[in-house]
């Protein structure tokens, strides 16, 4: 098995054609209830500059995620009303790097004293969430976001350290 070597990125370093090739896969759309669509690179320019802008006004939000300075995905936080939500969309190839890349982000987090738990909302079509478990994130309601339901977990930073 080879090591792999994760970096964060600034979203807006990566190649707008690379983001909406990446979006416009139908094994991520598959997971994206609210993707509908095409994916256009100017779409991915309207994404990128929003997300950029969260990072502005909030001092945290989403990166581009490298391994071995190659693009696997995209996620970070964003605020949903009085939570900070965690996202992580991952190239098809990358999927076993989520907890990784997740834990890393966690850590960034927790560095930050606004954020006591974060949340991950996850559609209906993600059954397995054994690694959210595993995390020490527990499932609360189900949310409708743009009339998508959601399934709701919620990691609190004080609890106890990864398993």
């Amino acid at each position: 098995m080879t090591a792999h070597d994760i970096q964060f990125a600034r979203l807006s370093d990566s190649p707008t054609e690379r983001l909406a090739a990446h979006m416009s896969d139908p094994f991520v759309a598959a997971h994206m209830p609210l993707l509908t669509g095409a994916w256009t690179d100017a779409m991915t320019q309207d994404r990128v500059a929003a997300k950029d802008a969260h990072w502005a006004t909030h001092g945290l939000g989403h990166w581009a995620f490298l391994d071995h300075g190659a693009y696997v995905g995209w996620g970070g936080f964003e605020r949903e009303g009085e939570d900070w939500d965690f996202g992580l969309v991952l190239t098809r190839d990358a999927i076993g790097l989520g907890r990784n890349i997740t834990k890393r982000a966690l850590d960034a987090a927790r560095q930050d004293p606004r954020i006591d738990s974060v949340t991950f909302l996850l559609p209906p079509t993600r059954r397995h969430t054994g690694a959210l478990t595993r995390l020490g994130a527990t499932q609360e309601a189900d949310v409708t976001l743009h009339e998508e339901r959601f399934l709701k977990f919620r990691r609190r930073l004080s609890s106890h350290i990864y398993r």
